[in-house]
């Protein structure tokens, strides 16, 4: 029996889950606008730790969203794992945030397109098939009306970035699922089993999060 901890903050929602065998037996999240990751984390990681009626001690593992996402949030999340894993002598895994989100998708034809807002037009994204195969590198982009257009159909939209995006991509292909905006831990339960089962994990003093940031180059006013 593998009982893992899984720790989801590359965005605005703080996340936490207990798995046992993959499966996610309690889950404790907030979405804030102002990034309440700090204050929330470590109660979170308390109370579920509780309400799964388990200790530290006997946790076999601690996953923790990688990345894309939030500078600040995946720092918070990210040295929070370690300390954990640190302390309990037990290995760190690190789950892809953009799959994480993806599998929330529950399609059965076309690819799912999961993207992170970043800034203005831009995003960060991936793409999968409906079995969550990676079809695309994650990458950071600016969406245009000819983003995706070398595609077929459908394409399912998850993430935070509906509202603007669905501006430019207007074509009957494109589906935004707006009603799955985060990644959440309790998505990351059975994709952190699964790297858990096949010794998939990092090291704990040298791992660092997937940010993906500052890939605009920007020409000085000065």
């Amino acid at each position: 029996m593998s009982y893992i901890l899984n720790i989801e903050t590359a965005t605005k929602n703080c996340s936490v889950s207990i798995a046992k065998n993959g499966e996610t037996i309690v889950c404790l999240e907030a979405a804030e606008a102002g990034f309440s990751h700090a204050e929330k984390l470590h109660v979170f990681i308390e109370q579920c730790l509780v309400d799964a009626t388990i200790s530290f001690q006997d946790l076999a593992a601690i996953a923790v969203s990688q990345g894309p996402g939030s500078y600040t949030g995946l720092r918070i999340g990210v040295s929070a794992a370690k300390g954990l894993c640190y302390a309990l002598g037990i290995p760190l895994i690190a789950v892809d945030t953009l799959k994480s989100l993806a599998s929330q998708a529950n399609v059965n034809d076309g690819v799912i397109v999961p993207m992170l807002d970043a800034r203005r037009m831009e995003v960060y994204s991936a793409i999968f098939d409906a079995s969550l195969q990676s079809k695309r590198e994650i990458q950071a982009e600016i969406i245009t009306e000819e983003s995706f257009t070398d595609l077929e159909g459908p394409l399912y939209f998850v993430g935070d970035c509906a509202e603007k995006c669905k501006t430019v991509l207007t074509g009957d292909k494109f589906i935004f699922l707006e009603n799955i905006i985060y990644p959440s831990a309790r998505e990351m339960s059975i994709l952190s089993y699964e790297l858990f089962k096949n010794e998939v994990t990092v090291d704990v003093a040298y791992f660092e999060p997937f940010y993906l940031k500052d890939f605009m180059i920007t020409t000085s006013k000065k």
